[in-house]
């Protein structure tokens, strides 16, 4: 059974900028020391994941250099968005087609790469971005987050920020809303007419692969390695159990999993201590470090890690409709 690893490239700076720290103007870095580390680490491990860039960061002249060395050790790119804004979902359309084509462009000269993926920073999505990625050929989106506590990530995030009344209302899908965890659990095609439009299968002429962030069967509760250190501020053996117990259960129902990462799922206070807001901030990078190796092991034993073009590519292949609806995947 095949399972994707993915890691959405946030820098320092998106951090602030959703806490509502206005010091996040000045776009602050971590890049040059989260970069090499991962890369060290996927080495050690012999894994190739996705990392989902934002297009500012791939636009910034002194970020080149660590990019390319994410393609050439062999990983995909995806977009991220250019400016990471959680609320995709208000921008009208003209400004979502800039956003693509600002951060399209940004990634492609920093990279070489040709993003064929997206993922809305904080799930943030809508019918006219799924539109757009239909339009523009891309073959996969993976923003869905099946899970019912995506409000209660919000209140805490929100309980821990500087934001006032009107940020906290242009932020009000972040990490999902309610009915969030009703979506499927498994990837599933979105199906368009031939003006992009979203319609239901029957007659459709283009499809998009919806990879969701999986979360654990039947609970449908977060196992991304952000929950899952957060979890091992109280007990490591209880997030270990948690983890593993979340990827036996995906294997016994027949899930392929899809696991996020971030890059403070590997750096701690110590690293970074203007981001002690965030959970989990309390532990040091090497026992982030220690503990996220342990656990993508464990899961590189269990299933046949690939990156996310390689899982939509599979989905699309055994859930594409019939050559009678007309319907296709790009990129395959």
């Amino acid at each position: 059974m095949i399972g994707s690893i993915s890691l959405d490239l946030d820098d320092k700076w998106s951090y602030m900028k959703t806490h509502g720290d206005a010091r996040w103007e000045d776009y602050p870095s971590y890049l040059s020391v989260f970069v090499p580390r991962m890369l060290h680490l996927l080495r050690e491990l012999n894994l190739h994941i996705t990392f989902f860039v934002v297009g500012k960061d791939a636009a910034t002249a002194s970020n080149t250099s660590l990019l390319k060395q994410i393609v050439e050790d062999g990983h995909e790119i995806g977009n991220h968005s250019f400016h990471h804004e959680p609320w995709l979902h208000l921008y009208s359309r003209d400004k979502l087609i800039e956003e693509f084509e600002r951060s399209e462009s940004a990634i492609e000269s920093s990279t070489g790469s040709k993003t064929v993926g997206f993922r809305g920073p904080g799930f943030s999505s809508s019918d006219s971005v799924l539109s757009i990625l239909s339009e523009r050929g891309y073959l996969y989106d993976c923003s869905t987050f099946p899970t019912f506590l995506g409000p209660i990530a919000r209140c805490y995030y929100f309980m821990h920020s500087n934001l006032g009344k009107q940020e906290r209302e242009q932020r009000d899908h972040l990490f999902g809303t309610w009915d969030a965890g009703f979506k499927p659990m498994r990837p599933f095609l979105w199906t368009f007419d031939d003006q992009h439009r979203l319609v239901r299968n029957r007659g459709a002429k283009h499809s998009l692969v919806e990879i969701p962030v999986t979360t654990m069967p039947w609970l449908k509760v977060p196992i991304h390695l952000s929950y899952v250190m957060y979890l091992s501020s109280f007990s490591r053996l209880l997030a270990k159990t948690y983890f593993y117990f979340a990827l036996r259960l995906c294997q016994l129902n027949g899930i392929e999993p899809s696991l996020l990462l971030h890059p403070l799922d590997f750096m701690g206070a110590d690293d970074e201590p203007d981001l002690s807001f965030f959970p989990a901030m309390t532990l040091s990078s090497k026992e982030k470090m220690d503990l996220g190796k342990d656990l993508l092991t464990w899961m590189q034993k269990r299933f046949d890690c690939v990156t996310m073009k390689e899982h939509a590519l599979r989905v699309a292949r055994r859930l594409h409709p019939s050559r009678d609806s007309g319907a296709r995947v790009s990129n395959i």
